[in-house]
């Protein structure tokens, strides 16, 4: 006899499936990409193909809300635009920023632990990047560059396709080296379409999503970024710049100028992420300031702003490219330079969601072109050329911020096609990359990451060490006694070989100290001696969430080779011993596992 089951029987399953994690593909299809490396090429392709729908619909949703809200030509570039009404200048920022603040008071701190990127989830997350968490980022970013903040959208295309490849590779069942392979994948294809650049989107995803390069990641890595490239050269067909003039041939002179400009970029890059963090604190260390107000002294600024000039309005691709073909005056550069960083860094201060990238390649144009335009007139034989000062100087700046020379280098050739061009730009991103590196340490992004307290500062892969910890690794099966046992019935009760170590215990039950077998066995048992006389380690302990890494370091500290576990400072109950020999086995065990999984599938 069948039993039809209730709604409560119903509701039950329904649960039990919600709780065991998201529906998954077939089983056939989750072994082959497993096992297969072209099925694993095949959802990278996928991935891709998804990825340049995404950036084309929000390149397009941002076109669409510039002509709508500043009244301009559609499909032409905010920054562009001479003429824009003041009234539109002053309000459309300022009602972007209100309703920013409102979104930022409901739902970021119902979504808090969901907002990390692609870079924070790869490296403490295994690549596992939240939904909901995705689409308001992303949503935040297309508001604010469609209020006309001076950020750019590469921070929401990468956080919309990384979270898409994250979910199909949930949906995969993907291991966890597969899952940071699939988000790198996305992350390429973003950075890919939005430049209609594969080789730079591929590189982006090694340099800064992936953190390493290796023969199996390449081929998922670049089909992605193909795949994102054709879909937007079919939807949009965007034009990203146009360098003018005859490009500088390769030269001792030009090498020897094109290294200065590194050096200036370099210096300019670290700049600007300290007035982006200057930015931020003042704005938080202001007290009054609190919620809308916040994102209303901003708009505020970025209006006045804009006002001087509109150029500041936006990601920059308009007014990047107008400078290169206009042939403007040290002056001009110099007043757009300054006003376009601090319109950069007043708008992520105030709490406008976006990213460097873009902003960083129009300020690095302006150093190069600054530095031909001085020195044009006094060395008229040996100056650069504007058009490859501008390219060795957006490379040298974008390297600074975004820490990933080679990406930047690609870039300088997918734009241009020129090769001496393209050594110019290896030559400025490896000066510039070698005086970040030794001056500041850090990019853009892992520069924000340890401003939060967060100890990253690449997107390698350092999450599995920090879900290792003591509550997984410690023995339950530990012998303990009473502190105040006296030594000689502890030498009768616990005779040679039977064990290594005692936990002593006292009279409440907390912990007391730690006793090895020779110390019970080496001394004379004299008249009202007991345990507690020869313990020792009584201020020496771990947590059940401590770490592995503070594992080591306690065992180094205090030079010993058992540790006992506590469940907290105040009760001092004993629930486990830890040995340094299983801590330091187990994680060689890891370490070997994680390279195997980074070279091999």
């Amino acid at each position: 006899m069948s039993v039809v089951p209730g709604p409560e029987a119903e509701a039950a399953v329904a649960a039990a499936r919600a709780a065991s994690g998201p529906w998954r593909l077939p089983a056939g299809v989750r072994n082959f990409v497993r096992t297969r490396e072209v099925g694993l090429v095949l959802v990278a392709v996928v991935i891709g193909l998804l990825s340049g729908l995404l950036v084309a619909i929000i390149w397009r949703a941002s076109e669409f809300a510039h002509a709508v809200l500043f009244s301009i030509p559609f499909g032409t570039r905010l920054s562009a635009n001479g003429v824009i009404p003041w009234q539109r200048i002053v309000l459309v920022p300022l009602c972007g920023g209100l309703l920013l603040a409102v979104i930022s008071a409901f739902y970021v701190q119902r979504f808090k632990g969901q907002l990390a990127d692609a870079i924070e989830a790869n490296a403490l997350y295994g690549g596992r990047v939240s939904m909901r968490g995705s689409l308001l980022i992303s949503l935040q970013t297309l508001l604010s560059n469609g209020c006309g903040a001076s950020v750019g959208l590469e921070a929401g295309y990468t956080q919309i396709c990384a979270a898409f490849s994250s979910q199909i590779g949930k949906r995969l069942a993907a291991r966890r080296a597969d899952m940071r392979l699939l988000v790198a994948c996305g992350a390429a294809g973003a950075i890919s379409a939005a430049f209609t650049a594969p080789l730079a989107g591929a590189f982006f995803a090694f340099e800064v999503v992936l953190g390493a390069y290796t023969a199996a990641s390449l081929v998922p890595v670049i089909a992605s970024s193909v795949a994102a490239w054709l879909v937007m050269r079919q939807l949009v067909r965007p034009s990203f710049l146009i360098v003018p003039g005859v490009p500088s041939p390769v030269s001792v002179e030009m090498i020897g100028q094109i290294m200065a400009i590194g050096v200036l970029g370099a210096l300019f890059s670290i700049v600007v992420m300290l007035a982006v963090a200057f930015s931020e604190r003042a704005f938080q260390r202001i007290s009054v300031l609190r919620g809308a107000l916040r994102f209303v002294l901003g708009a505020l600024l970025l209006s006045g702003l804009a006002m001087l000039t509109p150029t500041v309005l936006g990601s920059g691709h308009g007014a990047m490219q107008i400078l290169l073909l206009s042939n403007p005056t040290w002056l001009m550069l110099v007043t757009t330079l300054l006003l376009k960083t601090a319109a950069s860094a007043i708008s992520l201060g105030a709490g406008y969601r976006g990213g460097l990238f873009f902003a960083s390649l129009m300020l690095g144009a302006l150093i190069g072109q600054l530095y031909s335009t001085v020195l044009g007139p006094i060395f008229p034989m040996f100056a650069l050329q504007p058009g490859t000062a501008a390219v060795a100087g957006m490379v040298a700046v974008a390297t600074g911020v975004l820490g990933a020379p080679f990406s930047m280098i690609c870039l300088a050739l997918e734009l241009t096609g020129d090769f001496s061009v393209t050594v110019g730009g290896v030559v400025a991103a490896s000066v510039s990359a070698m005086i970040v590196r030794e001056l500041f340490g850090y990019s853009f992004a892992t520069w924000r990451f340890h401003l939060r307290g967060e100890a990253i500062r690449g997107p390698q892969d350092i999450g599995w060490v920090d879900q290792i910890c003591a509550v997984t690794l410690m023995r339950t099966d530990f012998d303990t006694a009473r502190a105040d046992l006296p030594l000689a019935e502890a030498q009768k009760l616990f005779p040679p070989g039977r064990i290594k170590h005692l936990v002593l215990l006292d009279a409440e039950g907390r912990y007391a100290g730690v006793v090895g077998a020779p110390d019970v066995h080496d001394i004379d048992a004299t008249e009202g001696a007991t345990l507690a006389s020869v313990a020792q380690q009584h201020d020496q302990f771990l947590f059940p969430g401590t770490s592995i890494r503070n594992m080591l370091a306690a065992f180094d500290r205090g030079e010993v080779d058992i540790l006992v576990v506590i469940d907290n400072a105040q009760d001092r109950r004993v629930v486990g011993t830890v040995s340094e020999a299983h801590v330091l086995r187990t994680y060689s065990t890891e370490l070997e596992r994680r390279n195997q999984e980074l070279y091999f599938r």
